[in-house]
């Protein structure tokens, strides 16, 4: 198996990603913030899907 280390294709898109996120002081709020903006102000329709509930798990730790 490849391994991404070496891979130029990723190494552009997590300096295109680094290079974004700079610009917000790395703020995930202020990064979305901008991501909604760009997005509301390309005309494009995007989907989005109603959130969901977290599933519940369940452990068994029954000894026989």
């Amino acid at each position: 198996m490849k391994t991404t280390t070496n891979d130029p294709i990723v190494a552009e898109v997590r300096a295109a990603r680094d290079k974004h996120a700079a610009q917000f002081g790395y703020s995930i709020k202020d990064i979305f913030k901008n991501i909604r903006a760009r997005q509301k102000s390309s005309g494009r329709k995007y989907v989005r899907y109603p959130a969901r509930s977290a599933a519940v798990t369940t452990t068994s730790t029954s000894v026989e």
